[in-house]
């Protein structure tokens, strides 16, 4: 595609060199694609999309008039005016889930036969497996993709599918509520096998974010600090409440009250989980203040003074140290 097209195409898209400060727009033309999985990859073909008459670079551009329309609210998209093969996008976690609140990143390579056969899609997964259908190697496994077994509507149509059916259906499909059922002949085991499986999720989702944080993908580092600066607080009182047990992972509440109530099952997660989620909690607190440090340091506060420690401890630090310091007393007076 030339130059001439490219800007065509782009009227109402401003393409970035820098990450926007105080808005990220869903989808945009950037320049860098330097970081792009398959920036070097021997699979893209770059020189066949020179043609602008060419069936692939006609689907593509194709491709970018229905994502500019089209985007829900949780999934961004950066396309290359010099690439037009390559694409990225991040997935926000959906609400609900052991997903919430995540950032989930996807490189895209449309292969040379494009549209006849699927997009190539990579998962930024930080050698992580949170997810069946996201493999700690990058592989992403779905039947529209012919990456994964299928029934034959659900399967690559050169004629109807598109890139923003396989963002959605990596949003509802594969980052969903109940991820452990996403492994064909699972779906008679146990549902505390799912929340088990659910808390593991999770905490692989903040370790993910600590990556993202320390580390976040050219063309996207605005975003993520954007997304982290509004969900910080969100995020810490979820670790707190799966810490304490008053929600199951993916039903914490922000102002839900009193957790006097509080089902005996939400208070069964193992010791090593509610662990986890105290280092989390500290790890991610100090990541979210080198974010956005006044912020953090404010919601921080208001949001610790909703968890107190209880008297009883308060009582026995108090008395021993009391015991203490007349011991020592005792002992130094009599020299």
């Amino acid at each position: 595609m030339d130059s001439g097209e490219v800007k065509e195409l782009a009227t109402d898209t401003i393409i970035n060199t820098e990450p926007e400060q105080n808005h990220f727009k869903q989808f945009d033309i950037s320049v860098d694609y330097s970081d792009h999985h398959y920036a070097k990859s021997n699979l893209s073909g770059c020189e066949c999309f020179n043609n602008a008459g060419s069936n692939a670079t006609k689907s593509i551009t194709r491709e970018w008039k229905i994502l500019q329309k089209n985007l829900p609210e949780s999934i961004y998209v950066r396309v290359y005016e010099q690439r037009i093969d390559l694409l990225s996008a991040v997935i926000v976690g959906p609400a609900g889930t052991p997903y919430h609140d995540g950032l989930f990143f996807f490189d895209i390579l449309f292969p040379i036969s494009y549209p006849n056969d699927p997009p190539l899609v990579y998962y930024h997964s930080h050698g992580l497996r949170l997810n069946p259908n996201l493999h700690a190697n990058g592989l992403v496994c779905l039947s529209l993709l012919n990456t994964w077994v299928g029934r034959k509507e659900e399967k690559w149509n050169p004629s109807e599918s598109t890139i923003l059916q396989v963002l959605l259906s990596l949003q509802a499909l594969v980052l969903n509520q109940k991820p452990f059922y996403n492994e064909p002949g699972l779906q008679s085991l146990r549902e505390s096998d799912s929340r088990n499986y659910n808390n593991e999720v999770f905490v692989l989702s903040c370790k993910t974010m600590t990556y993202i944080l320390r580390k976040p993908p050219k063309n996207f580092e605005g975003f993520v600090k954007e997304h982290f600066r509004g969900r910080a607080s969100f995020i810490l009182g979820a670790c707190k409440a799966y810490m304490k047990g008053s929600a199951l992972v993916g039903g914490y509440q922000e102002y839900s009250g009193s957790n006097s109530e509080t089902p005996s099952i939400y208070k069964k997660e193992s010791k090593h989980f509610k662990s986890q989620m105290g280092n989390f909690h500290f790890a991610l607190k100090g990541a979210f203040t080198k974010n956005a440090p006044l912020d953090l340091y404010l919601a921080a506060i208001e949001l610790d003074r909703n968890f107190r420690i209880p008297d009883w401890i308060v009582y026995v630090i108090t008395i021993g140290a009391c015991y203490l310091f007349f011991v020592l007393y005792d002992k130094y007076s009599r020299k």
